[in-house]
C-alpha cells in the first residue's frame, strides 16, 4: 500500500464516521447507556484520547527519537485505567468540544502521515507503517470503532428509536 492510498482510505473512513454521527445528531450525544453509563460522547472522547499517544510515537520515530511519554499519568498502566482517567477528563466536556477535538486530532494524525517518506512500508491488511524498526496503526481509531464500539452504539440507537 502506499502513503496516498492510506492516506485516501482514512479521509473516506473518516467521511463515514462524520456521517455515522450526523445521523445520531449533537441532541442524543450526551445520553448515557450507550456502553455501561457512558454516552456516545464520552466514547468519541475514549476513542480520539488515545490517539495523540500514538502520533506522537510515530513523530518521535520519524525524528529518530526515543518515544515520548504517554499524555496520561505515568501510574496508570492498564487500559482500563487509562481509559477511566480519559472518561474522567472529558466528561464535562461538551459534545461540541469533544467533536472538536476528535477533529484536530484526526488532522494532526493525517498531517503526521502525510509528512512520512513517499516511499514508507504500509502493511494493507491493518494500515501498519513500519518506521525504525516500529509499526504504527494508522487504523487504529476506526478499527477499535469498528469492532467494539459499532456495534454497542448501532443496539443504543436501535433501543432508543420512538417505536
Amino acid at each position: 500500500m502506499k502513503k496516498a492510498e492510506l492516506l485516501h482510505w482514512l479521509q473516506e473512513e473518516y467521511q463515514q464516521w462524520e456521517a455515522f454521527l450526523d445521523q445520531i445528531g449533537p441532541e442524543r450525544m450526551d445520553q448515557p447507556g450507550v456502553a455501561g453509563d457512558w454516552s456516545i460522547k464520552d466514547i468519541i472522547a475514549h476513542l480520539t484520547d488515545w490517539q495523540p499517544r500514538q502520533i506522537a510515537r510515530l513523530q518521535a520515530a520519524q525524528r529518530g527519537e526515543p518515544a515520548p511519554p504517554p499524555p496520561w499519568p505515568a501510574h496508570l498502566q492498564t487500559d482500563d485505567e487509562i481509559n477511566a482517567w480519559i472518561y474522567a477528563a472529558n466528561h464535562g466536556r461538551s459534545v461540541r468540544e469533544v467533536l472538536d477535538r476528535s477533529q484536530q486530532v484526526f488532522q494532526q494524525l493525517l498531517a503526521a502521515i502525510e509528512s512520512l517518506p513517499d516511499d514508507i512500508q504500509i502493511e494493507p491488511a491493518y494500515h501498519v507503517v513500519q518506521l525504525g524498526g516500529q509499526r504504527f496503526s494508522a487504523s487504529e481509531f476506526f478499527d477499535h470503532f469498528h469492532d467494539d464500539h459499532e456495534p454497542e452504539i448501532r443496539a443504543w440507537l436501535a433501543r432508543s428509536e420512538p417505536q
